[in-house]
């Protein structure tokens, strides 16, 4: 019989790490420490195969469920000496979700479960302390009326409808912080959260601890379908498939008066990965103040809080601080990874209500794993595989400036400083909500978005603004926590801002800022300033590309380049990069490339005298007049090349001959017609018939690639000579050279025969008259879903293949991807597809169409080397799909060397861990 329900509590917990994928990472978390002899209060979970039931099964339950749950409820009660829905002797429950991925914030929790008009009354009996009471109370109406019930805010431009209900009471009070409310202000918040209720839903609040039980619990599992966790799953890469797992535990309180508590804390740094215990705590309260940003916390030690005059938990409560030191060296030795732990101070006793794997920033996930092989705690490959390749970007993010920063500094646009949440710095628009940051930035500004403090409903907003600013909550809220793991520039807890959402302004001191003005965020030091602030290359790129650092002046560059070097010693698969000029290449090499798997010769095409050499080639009526303008393009390509071979020294360099149609090089405009035609002195009608002529239906299947060498092989002959030519000059001035030429578009072996033999005579003409010889291969671009399929035959000719993967998914899926953009958004949206295939290698179809290449090549040519070089090359997921069919190289954009060689790695270890 299935088991649907793990108990954990006592000296010992059911499930754990082991059961992930069943109990979820918080109940996986909650037994471990359990079974680690940590202070957990007791309660179970009910599994994820039960979310998939519900889902199944038009939200019912499984058999056996509710006397499961009956059980191991009587198991609490037993440890905690207290009663479900007694009325003297009250047990209070906690609900919360708990998928094997953490989604922080995305699921529902609701807490304070269990009270009525009856059990609080008990409650505040039991304790003594009628405010306590009705504080628990008025918490758990207004989250179970959210969460359960579903009153929500009306328009985008409202606040949480209690929360504005307890802001009014403020207002009327003079009070700015929930402990000054008194217990008749609690009871009347309790009355009109339960009017607003009533009111708006037409709903009577329940008083059945038991059906308050399974209204959470059915709410729990359905939040794992709500938008903001099906926005979150997309970003993330998490299957809907998995469910979540619901957590039901025993409440202990914070906020039962001030030697309570309760807080979030990390075992390092998130923000920078530093060795340094790191959170927030307030006195008197309950979790959800910290995480949702309702008021500002408070640091958790005194190296946080430096020479500030506020408290922090080390002087408050030192035995406290102590034991949640021991904690955290238990938790990190069991882990061996940073964890993000959160805990309860109940009238001076500590208890733990989670531990997991911490959120960070990239740049503090690097710096960790880095530390953490220094210090001996995990090997090399782990650290290797902590990394998100995608994230090494945000080690190159940009900073502010220093005189450029100064000089804000110095014209006082310094408004406001909050807490360094996020990395980097960011400029941008100020928006007010999710809803127009996300349309905003569609429409291609660059948006800042502000709010009082964030929710989970932000999650697309979020992710489409450059900066995230809130004026309430910590280095823990929402906020900061989603931000880091965005890898967005954030400052939160910004409390000298008045942000007003109807208005659409923020006023701080004497200025105030309306929606579309600009502020600029520095991230590292939570710093926010009025109007656009000039940002710099980060230390990484002022060492590597800009040389105006040296390596040992860096730390940050020293221990991104440990990484990078444990990365090569793990790889099998090479690393080059698309290039087209000298600088582009030099910028590569110094990321780590091993050469130039493309060079897109129609690049070098479209500048001062070569388009005009170009045009005169296209409109030639005859051989003569376009050798005679090619002539003109031989010295300008060669002299290119030349720059390539030098920057590459003997690194091979891969050179693709003219793809794109020639109606590309030719004036569109009349104005810009006549201009030609008075410039090559030609009629204005001529040309005009001749760009008619070049007209075609569908240019992506038309005159283009191979076809253009074939029907003018002149145009071939000019390029293959070019590259020679450079070859031979720069392998005499003494640096060895290994060019390849890369036919393109091939979908027939005749197609790459006829253009290789016009490559081959070239070579052995100017092989003569240079008197030299060098190596050098001639291969072909697999763009064609033909060639794959005949990839035995064409190998019989080719002495490499590169997969062009932008072209191969379009012919394979039949979408151009300079169209697809109007539908594919709604397809991945309505998982029509997984994800986008032009940003994703597609590894169903056009993936098995690489395999077929491979394994077809091969057969006929065992030696064959194999490469991509679309941009695919660079999307960690579609390096490690490079890895596993067998190619020797992936070929990507400059910038994205390192994103590949870590990606690279961390498939030769994962496949190497599966051996």
């Amino acid at each position: 019989m299935a088991k649907y329900v793990y108990f954990f509590g006592g000296d010992k917990a059911e499930g754990g790490e082991s059961l992930r994928n069943l109990v979820g990472g918080k109940g996986a978390g909650l037994a471990d420490m359990v079974n680690l002899g940590i202070p957990v209060p007791p309660g179970f979970t009910i599994t994820t195969e039960v979310c998939t039931y519900f889902y199944d099964n038009d939200t019912a339950y499984p058999d056996g469920l509710k006397e499961e749950v009956a059980a191991s409820l009587r198991k609490v009660e037993e440890i905690m000496g207290m009663k479900f829905g007694d009325p003297k002797n009250p047990l209070l429950l906690s609900i919360r979700s708990g998928a094997r991925a953490s989604m922080p914030g995305m699921m529902d929790t609701v807490l304070n479960l269990g009270l009525n008009e009856t059990t609080v009354k008990g409650l505040s009996v039991l304790t003594n302390n009628e405010w306590f009471a009705y504080d628990c109370y008025r918490r758990f109406v207004a989250m179970y009326g959210d969460v359960v019930l579903g009153l929500k805010p009306q328009t985008k431009e409202e606040h949480d409808p209690f929360e504005e209900i307890i802001d009014e009471k403020k207002k009327a009070r003079g009070v700015t912080l929930d402990v000054e409310f008194t217990v008749e202000d609690l009871k009347d918040l309790v009355a009109r959260f339960k009017d607003i209720i009533q009111s708006r839903l037409d709903v009577t609040f329940p008083e059945d601890p038991e059906e308050q039980l399974w209204g959470a619990i059915g709410a729990v599992f359905s939040s794992w379908n709500n938008d903001r966790a099906i926005a979150y799953r997309k970003l993330n890469g998490i299957p809907a498939s998995w469910g979540t797992a619901v957590n039901v535990q025993s409440m202990v309180f914070g906020n039962i008066g001030m030697d309570s508590g309760t807080g979030v804390a990390f075992t390092r740094n998130p923000a920078t990965g530093e060795n340094v215990f790191y959170g927030e705590y307030l006195l008197n309260a309950q979790g959800e103040d910290v995480v949702a940003g309702i008021r500002t916390p408070l640091p958790i030690n005194k190296m946080q809080k430096g020479n500030g005059s506020m408290p922090c938990l080390e002087e408050e409560m030192p035995e406290r601080y102590a034991e949640l030191l021991k904690i955290r060296q238990i938790l990190e030795k069991n882990y061996r990874d940073m964890q993000d732990i959160e805990f309860t101070i109940q009238k001076g006793k500590l208890w733990m209500l989670q531990t997991r794997s911490g959120k960070r920033t990239a740049f503090a996930a690097f710096k960790a794993a880095v530390d953490m092989v220094k210090e001996g705690l995990i090997t090399k490959e782990e650290a290797l595989m902590r990394v998100d390749p995608e994230g090494l970007n945000q080690i190159l993010r940009p900073i502010f400036d220093p005189k450029e920063k100064e000089k804000a500094l110095k014209e006082d646009k310094l408004i406001a400083k909050g807490l360094n949440a996020g990395p980097g710095a960011a400029t941008g628009k100020v928006v007010f909500n999710a809803e127009d940051a996300e349309s905003w930035a569609a429409g291609g500004e660059q948006v800042i978005l502000v709010r009082i403090d964030t929710s989970p409903e932000d999650i697309r907003g979020m992710n489409a603004a450059q900066g995230i600013l809130t004026s309430r909550g910590g280095m823990t809220s929402h906020a900061a926590l989603v931000a880091r793991q965005m890898g967005k520039v954030c400052v939160a807890g910004c409390v000298a801002l008045d942000i007003d959402y109807k208005e659409k302004t923020i006023t701080v001191k004497d200025k105030k800022i309306k929606e579309g003005e600009y502020i600029s965020l520095d991230g590292a030091t939570g710093e926010v300033f009025v109007g656009q602030v000039k940002t710099l290359p980060s230390e990484v790129l002022r060492v590597l590309i800009d040389k105006t650092m040296k390596p040992e002046e860096s730390t940050i560059y020293k221990d991104f380049e440990l990484l990078m070097q444990w990365a090569d010693e793990a790889r099998k698969l090479g690393v080059r990069t698309n290039a087209d000029q000298p600088g582009q290449a030099a910028v590569a090499l110094a990321f780590g490339a091993e050469g130039i798997g493309l060079c897109r010769t129609e690049h070098m095409f479209f500048e001062g005298e070569r388009i005009e050499a170009v045009r005169e080639m296209i409109v030639s009526e005859d051989i003569e007049g376009r050798e005679k303008a090619l002539a003109k393009l031989l010295p300008i390509q060669k002299s290119d090349f030349v720059g390539l071979f030098k920057v590459m020294n003997g690194l091979p360099v891969t050179i693709r001959t003219l793809d794109p149609p020639l109606h590309e090089f030719l004036p569109r405009t009349e104005k810009e017609i006549h201009e030609l035609a008075d410039k090559m002195d030609i009629s204005f009608e001529k040309i005009s018939a001749k760009i008619a002529s070049l007209h075609e239906a569908n240019p992506m299947l038309g005159h283009r690639g191979c076809r253009l060498g074939i029907v003018f092989p002149e145009i071939t002959e000019m390029q293959a000579r070019a590259i020679f030519e450079a070859a031979c000059e720069v392998k005499n001035g003494g640096i060895d050279v290994k060019p390849e030429i890369m036919i393109p578009l091939v979908g027939h072996v005749n197609e790459l025969r006829l253009q290789k033999d016009v490559v081959d005579r070239v070579a052995g003409e100017v092989f003569g008259e240079y008197g030299a010889t060098l190596d050098y291969k001639v291969g072909t671009m697999i763009e064609i879903p033909r060639a794959a399929i005949t990839a035995d035959e064409i190998a019989e000719v080719a002495e490499f293949f590169s997969f062009g993967t932008n072209d191969l998914t379009q012919t394979t899926f039949g979408m151009s991807r300079d169209d697809a953009g109007k539908f594919l958004g709604y397809y991945v949206a309505n998982d029509i597809l997984e994800y986008d295939p032009f940003q994703r290698l597609d590894e169903h179809g056009v993936g098995k169409l690489m395999q077929i290449g491979v394994e077809l090549g091969r057969k006929q040519r065992p030696d064959l080397k194999v490469g991509i070089c679309g941009e695919h090359g660079g999307e960690p997921n579609s390096v490690k799909f490079c890895h596993r069919v067998g190619l020797n190289y992936v070929s990507c954009s400059p910038y994205r060397v390192t994103v590949a060689r870590l990606a690279a790695a961390q498939e030769a270890i994962k496949q190497g861990s599966n051996k």
